[in-house]
């Protein structure tokens, strides 16, 4: 895999657009805390698949237009070097570049909105790193919840542009109770890869197996967390009986997901106590799903990936490394932190 590396990097050196490139596939890595090419190439190739064996190869299409959007955006801006050949200011636009497609009729207009909402994000990226840096905070998919709402949101008033798949405004109802599914090995494998693959807006198990794939070239702890994530969300989900359908297409799986990457891989050390605390942050954001779907029902909007972001911020803000504290002995043997 270092090879492999080493040869990407000679050769994105060699023609102009190469940084470019690298730029882009490392934005659709960072859409699941990742900076690595290969891994982004592979997700690209996941969405493909996915849209394309849904028929809907306007989401392939969005993905790369909101992708390569934002990153031109950014670049024509100005951003800082290392943060966009990382892919921070791509990852947004990709997923925007999903989501609108997937919920909306694709026409020449909805094209022009989807590249303006791409370079949006990168502006809102701007602002909201700028107030999360004083909190030590990332920005996670904050600028794509927000970008995505407020699109969203506007839509119901447009006639130019056509709702394909959004929810209904309205006011919660009382769930109804439903029986229990049979938890057959078939049906927790797909519901688990469902929920991985949902994260891109996809609902197709080889897609999730492309993507867990694709985490494997980065990270195992990182594919690892993911399946775990699912895994527990479904778990859960089950046990406080939430919608059974939402469970078994992954729709409860892909905050979790993203949250027990976050928490367990890349902002903490793997290690027991890592491991317990996006424990604590996977289960917590299956609430908070809970709760959004509720909140932002008179709206007409789902709640993206609303869920991993709170959730994920929350466990942030405390700023735990979970080192052990070193302590010494003063004078007349007193302790103090070292």
């Amino acid at each position: 895999m270092a090879k492999i590396a080493d040869c990407w990097a000679r050769a994105i050196e060699s023609f102009s657009a190469g940084k470019f490139v690298d730029a882009n596939l490392c934005g659709a890595a960072q859409v699941m805390l990742q900076n690595n090419p290969l891994t982004g190439l592979l997700f690209l190739a996941g969405i493909a698949w996915g849209a394309v064996s849904a028929g809907m190869p306007q989401v392939a299409i969005g993905a790369l237009v909101g992708l390569v959007g934002a990153t031109g955006s950014a670049t024509y801006i100005g951003v800082d070097d290392p943060s966009l050949r990382s892919g921070l200011y791509g990852y947004n636009g990709l997923l925007i570049g999903v989501a609108l497609p997937t919920f909306l009729k694709a026409n020449p207009l909805l094209w022009v909105y989807l590249v303006f909402g791409a370079a949006v994000s990168v502006v809102v990226m701007l602002a909201i790193a700028n107030l999360a840096k004083a909190w030590g905070i990332s920005a996670l998919t904050s600028p794509f919840v927000l970008t995505t709402w407020i699109l969203l949101i506007a839509t119901h008033g447009f006639t130019g542009l056509r709702i394909l798949s959004l929810p209904q405004p309205g006011f919660p109802q009382i769930p109804v109770a439903a029986s229990a599914p049979a938890l057959d090995g078939e049906w927790v494998i797909r519901a688990v890869l469902l929920g991985v693959s949902q994260v891109f807006f996809i609902g197709n198990v080889v897609a999730g197996v492309i993507f867990l794939g694709a985490l494997v070239v980065s990270s195992i702890w990182a594919a690892a967390f993911a399946l775990a994530g699912s895994m527990l969300a479904i778990i859960v989900a089950l046990a406080v009986g939430t919608d059974l359908n939402a469970v078994a297409t992954g729709l409860f799986g892909f905050s979790p997901v993203l949250t027990a990457i976050a928490i367990g891989t890349v902002f903490y050390t793997p290690q027991p106590r890592v491991v317990v605390y996006a424990i604590m942050g996977t289960i917590f954001t299956v609430i908070v799903q809970a709760a959004l779907d509720i909140a932002v029902m008179p709206f007409g909007i789902p709640t993206l990936t609303a869920p991993f972001v709170l959730a994920t911020w929350l466990f942030l803000l405390p700023r735990r490394d979970f080192a052990p504290v070193r302590h010494v002995v003063g004078s007349g043997g007193a302790l103090h932190d070292n």
